[in-house]
Protein backbone atom coordinates (compact mmCIF):
# COMPACT_ATOMS: atom_id res chain seq x y z
CA UNK A 1 0.00 0.00 0.00
CA UNK A 2 1.33 3.62 -1.44
CA UNK A 3 1.49 6.63 1.37
CA UNK A 4 0.15 9.53 0.79
CA UNK A 5 1.42 12.59 -1.52
CA UNK A 6 3.54 14.27 0.13
CA UNK A 7 2.53 17.47 2.04
CA UNK A 8 5.29 19.22 -0.28
CA UNK A 9 3.44 18.40 -3.47
CA UNK A 10 -0.03 18.20 -2.52
CA UNK A 11 -2.41 21.35 -3.97
CA UNK A 12 1.01 22.64 -6.00
CA UNK A 13 0.32 24.48 -9.63
CA UNK A 14 2.94 22.55 -11.02
CA UNK A 15 5.61 19.39 -10.86
CA UNK A 16 8.63 18.71 -11.33
CA UNK A 17 8.46 15.37 -13.37
CA UNK A 18 12.21 13.40 -13.35
CA UNK A 19 12.70 10.73 -15.88
CA UNK A 20 15.77 8.87 -16.79
CA UNK A 21 16.90 8.01 -20.30
CA UNK A 22 18.84 4.26 -20.78
CA UNK A 23 21.79 5.83 -20.01
CA UNK A 24 21.14 6.96 -16.60
CA UNK A 25 20.98 10.56 -17.58
CA UNK A 26 17.83 12.45 -15.82
CA UNK A 27 15.28 14.50 -17.50
CA UNK A 28 13.05 16.78 -15.91
CA UNK A 29 10.51 18.13 -17.17
CA UNK A 30 7.53 20.59 -15.74
CA UNK A 31 4.28 19.18 -15.52
CA UNK A 32 0.60 19.23 -14.64
CA UNK A 33 -0.75 16.84 -12.75
CA UNK A 34 -4.04 15.68 -10.75
CA UNK A 35 -3.95 14.05 -7.12
CA UNK A 36 -6.62 11.91 -5.62
CA UNK A 37 -6.58 9.22 -3.14
CA UNK A 38 -2.28 9.28 -2.95
CA UNK A 39 -1.67 9.28 -6.25
CA UNK A 40 -1.08 11.67 -8.38
CA UNK A 41 -2.03 11.84 -12.42
CA UNK A 42 0.12 13.06 -15.13
CA UNK A 43 -1.37 13.62 -18.63
CA UNK A 44 0.96 13.73 -21.87
CA UNK A 45 1.49 11.89 -25.70
CA UNK A 46 2.73 8.42 -26.41
CA UNK A 47 5.39 9.89 -28.69
CA UNK A 48 6.98 12.31 -26.17
CA UNK A 49 10.42 11.75 -24.61
CA UNK A 50 9.33 11.15 -20.75
CA UNK A 51 6.03 8.54 -22.03
CA UNK A 52 9.48 6.64 -23.52
CA UNK A 53 11.73 7.01 -20.68
CA UNK A 54 8.57 5.70 -18.38
CA UNK A 55 8.27 2.26 -20.20
CA UNK A 56 11.67 1.55 -19.90
CA UNK A 57 12.23 2.50 -16.92
CA UNK A 58 9.14 3.16 -14.07
CA UNK A 59 11.02 4.88 -11.49
CA UNK A 60 10.73 8.88 -11.30
CA UNK A 61 11.36 11.38 -8.84
CA UNK A 62 8.76 14.78 -8.19
CA UNK A 63 9.38 18.08 -6.73
CA UNK A 64 7.34 20.84 -7.19
CA UNK A 65 8.81 23.43 -9.48
CA UNK A 66 7.52 27.25 -11.01
CA UNK A 67 6.15 26.71 -14.81
CA UNK A 68 9.55 27.04 -16.12
CA UNK A 69 10.47 23.58 -14.17
CA UNK A 70 12.74 25.42 -11.40
CA UNK A 71 12.35 23.30 -8.53
CA UNK A 72 10.93 24.50 -5.35
CA UNK A 73 10.83 22.10 -2.54
CA UNK A 74 12.24 18.49 -1.79
CA UNK A 75 12.33 15.85 -4.34
CA UNK A 76 10.74 12.69 -3.77
CA UNK A 77 10.73 9.34 -5.40
CA UNK A 78 7.68 7.45 -6.94
CA UNK A 79 7.25 4.94 -9.04
CA UNK A 80 5.31 5.84 -12.44
CA UNK A 81 2.62 3.37 -14.26
CA UNK A 82 1.17 4.54 -17.96
CA UNK A 83 -2.48 3.66 -17.55
CA UNK A 84 -4.48 1.43 -19.78
CA UNK A 85 -7.26 3.40 -21.86
CA UNK A 86 -10.10 2.05 -19.05
CA UNK A 87 -8.42 3.91 -16.75
CA UNK A 88 -8.01 7.49 -18.57
CA UNK A 89 -11.60 8.82 -18.05
CA UNK A 90 -10.50 9.04 -14.01
CA UNK A 91 -7.45 10.53 -14.52
CA UNK A 92 -8.38 12.93 -17.09
CA UNK A 93 -11.29 14.02 -14.29
CA UNK A 94 -8.48 14.93 -11.47
CA UNK A 95 -6.67 17.15 -13.92
CA UNK A 96 -9.86 18.74 -15.15
CA UNK A 97 -11.14 19.43 -11.74
CA UNK A 98 -7.72 21.19 -10.85
CA UNK A 99 -6.84 23.06 -14.27
CA UNK A 100 -9.82 25.39 -16.41
CA UNK A 101 -7.57 24.60 -19.68
CA UNK A 102 -7.18 21.24 -19.43
CA UNK A 103 -11.24 21.27 -20.16
CA UNK A 104 -10.23 22.41 -23.53
CA UNK A 105 -10.57 19.51 -26.03
CA UNK A 106 -9.11 21.83 -29.37
CA UNK A 107 -5.70 22.23 -27.31
CA UNK A 108 -5.36 19.12 -25.26
CA UNK A 109 -6.97 16.72 -28.65
CA UNK A 110 -3.60 14.87 -28.90
CA UNK A 111 -3.09 13.60 -25.31
CA UNK A 112 -3.53 10.07 -25.75
CA UNK A 113 -1.09 9.02 -22.56
CA UNK A 114 -1.82 9.26 -18.85
CA UNK A 115 0.40 8.43 -16.15
CA UNK A 116 0.06 7.11 -12.39
CA UNK A 117 2.49 7.82 -9.78
CA UNK A 118 2.59 6.49 -6.50
CA UNK A 119 4.60 6.89 -3.24
CA UNK A 120 6.57 4.21 -2.01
Amino acid sequence: MSEAIPAAIRDQKYISLTTYRKNGAAVPTPVWFGEEAGKLYVMTRSDMGKTKRIRNNPQVRVAPCTIRGKVTGPEFVASARILPPAEHAHARQTINRKYWMARLPLIWWRTDTYVELTFP
